[in-house]
């Protein structure tokens, strides 16, 4: 049987759908159903909203966009998109913010179709192609492409869709106004990064003005960024010489899926350089936090050890943030400080480099995209190995080891569609690469399993002594490490492949999560030793609480917020 094919929404139609899909998962508004014809109806604002569609895993709604109706009228949501977000319940200030995202989503989605290259399809496309060609943004979130401060030139030259490249620009920093995390001292650290010709030439530039590495350090900065901050705040230190503008570096970087975290095109297995722009995307401020830069070496280390020690996570790897430095002013206070998170850099393995012969990589995320052939990414993979073993497959090395680190180990990470790699051999699963963890590492002290392997954050960064719990890496419950993994794994990542199963294969949602079910049965049942960490998870409860991403933008918090769903772990959902 052939399978179906899909095309893609224009984007107002998808920001549209996304928003109304986030507003009934998180219970933003009252809806009612009428299972017997799927339809989906709410009061918001002026309107009452009705649209056919179906609830799928973890509670999550997935509509039919163009089935929608206000007020009994049926509307053409590429025209009428922006009236819809008038019926928010929210302040008009808040509203105002929307729209202005919501508006550039569509215009760069719009610049992304009249610019790029029509692919058929991307199936036989490396990581690093991958990593510009997977255009799509975030699934769940409606402000997917809303990069506060990029124009169309800047969407063209800094933005990873369009796959080009650009150079670093390098400033030298007061050793004052510097705090590093580098592995060895700064002169063998740069120019084992450099290499020799490039730090002599930035050497060269420093020595013109009269200075030397005695009083200062180096620091890349982003050329978008520097165009934001050198006639604001950093034109006083520039006129201070408390940093100096050296130059534009001499290799050729291109941009993630993340923006803000770089390639290195002329050396692949170079290593990836993440530095700050002061943009939102999705909801996210893309700037470093001040105090997890420095500490990045020391919690990559941490997890190395424990991933190291562990046979059982062979088949998890991770990329080592080896080194880290920041723009440092002891004025100024680190948690809270704008500034101090806008010139930073944090220097991280490439996937490249933990490639063997016959390896190959994908970012997750490129595992729930249907191509332009209208077919999903993973058609010939399944067609060649079956589905039902390409799925088991991909639960037992996807699942599993992150799993066993929160289990056994007591540590939970962040393992979303952009910051996990799938390895393969010919499409099928080998193994799992995980990543960025300077900020999005927790661990509960009556959990952790060995409390002396963690390191003293206040220690490295003072900001942190006293530190309230949940703001930074120590949690204040077991729950709250349970929430981070299954809401990043489960239901905001495999919850969009089973989906895309459940459309194109003779598999429904609910078998797919029966699978993950008794995947994590089987893990309980060879690690009896465990059961008493499992049970004080929770995760297999009715309901469990995830966390409410539009919600927050729509309150203008700065909290968490969170609500209940139902479990498909759940025995009582089985």
């Amino acid at each position: 049987m052939p399978l179906p094919k899909c095309e893609r929404l224009p984007p107002e139609v998808r920001v549209i759908k996304q928003l109304l899909e986030a507003l009934l998962f998180e219970k933003y508004v009252e809806v009612s159903v009428s299972p017997c014809i799927e339809e989906l109806s709410w009061v918001m604002g002026s309107g009452e909203y009705s649209v056919k569609g179906k609830i799928g895993a973890f509670g999550r709604y997935r509509l039919i966009i163009n089935s929608l109706k206000i007020n009994q009228r049926s509307i053409d949501v590429s025209i009428e998109w922006l009236a819809i977000i008038d019926d928010l319940p929210t302040t008009k200030d808040i509203k105002k913010a929307l729209i202005k995202e919501f508006i550039q989503t569509v215009q760069l989605s719009r610049w992304n179709s009249q610019h790029l290259p029509k692919r058929l399809s991307r199936r036989s496309s490396s990581y690093s192609d991958l990593e510009h060609q997977l255009d799509e943004g975030h699934p769940y979130h409606p402000s997917f492409k809303a990069r506060t401060g990029f124009d169309d030139a800047a969407h063209r030259a800094f933005g990873p869709e369009a796959g080009n490249t650009f150079n670093l620009y390098w400033l030298a920093i007061r050793h004052s106004y510097l705090k590093q995390a580098l592995p060895v001292d700064q002169a063998h650290f740069w120019k084992n990064e450099l290499g020799h010709g490039q730090w002599s030439r930035l050497s060269g530039a420093l020595n013109a003005h009269d200075e030397t590495w005695d009083d200062y350090g180096l620091l890349p900065i982003h050329p978008w960024q520097w165009q934001q901050l050198k006639d604001g705040w950093l034109a006083n230190h520039l006129e201070n010489k408390d940093i100096i503008f050296l130059g534009i570096g001499a290799d050729k970087y291109t941009a993630t899926q993340s923006v803000r975290t770089l390639l290195n095109k002329d050396v692949p297995l170079h290593p990836n350089v993440k530095l700050p722009m002061n943009m939102v995307n999705t909801s996210s401020h893309r700037n470093l936090a001040a105090h997890s830069v420095c500490l990045a070496p020391h919690v990559s280390q941490w997890l190395r050890n424990v991933i190291d020690s562990d046979v059982e996570l062979i088949g998890l790897s991770i990329l080592n943030e080896y080194a880290g430095a920041r723009f440092s002013d002891d004025s100024l206070d680190v948690t809270s400080s704008i500034e101090l998170g806008q010139l930073a850099v944090i220097y991280r393995e490439s996937v490249n480099s933990h490639l063997k012969e016959g390896d190959d990589a994908i970012p997750f995320n490129a595992i729930m995209m249907v191509e332009n052939d209208g077919l999903p990414f993973i058609a010939g993979w399944v067609e060649r190995y079956g589905l039902d073993a390409w799925i088991e497959q991909l639960i037992e090395v996807t699942v599993i080891p992150i799993w066993h680190l929160l289990v056994k180990h007591g540590i939970g990470i962040e393992p979303h569609g952009q910051n996990l790699v799938l390895v393969h051999r010919d499409g099928w699963p080998e193994r799992i690469i995980v990543r960025d963890f300077h900020e999005s590492v927790e661990y509960n002290t009556t959990f952790i399993r060995d409390a002396d392997s963690v390191p003293n954050f206040a220690e490295i960064e003072p900001s942190l002594l006293d530190a309230p719990l949940d703001d930074y890496y120590a949690m204040s419950s077991v729950e709250l490490l349970r929430e981070l993994v299954m809401d990043t794994l489960f239901i905001y990542n495999l919850a969009e492949v089973s989906h895309l199963i459940s459309i194109f294969y003779p598999l429904s949602e609910r078998e797919f999560w029966l699978r993950v079910s008794s995947k994590l049965d089987e893990y309980e049942k060879n690690h009896p030793e465990l059961s008493e960490r499992l049970s004080l998870l929770g995760y297999r409860s009715p309901e469990i609480l995830t966390e409410s991403l539009m919600t927050r933008k729509l309150k203008g918090s700065r909290g968490e917020c969170h609500h209940s769903i139902p479990n498909p772990l759940s025995i009582e959902h089985i």
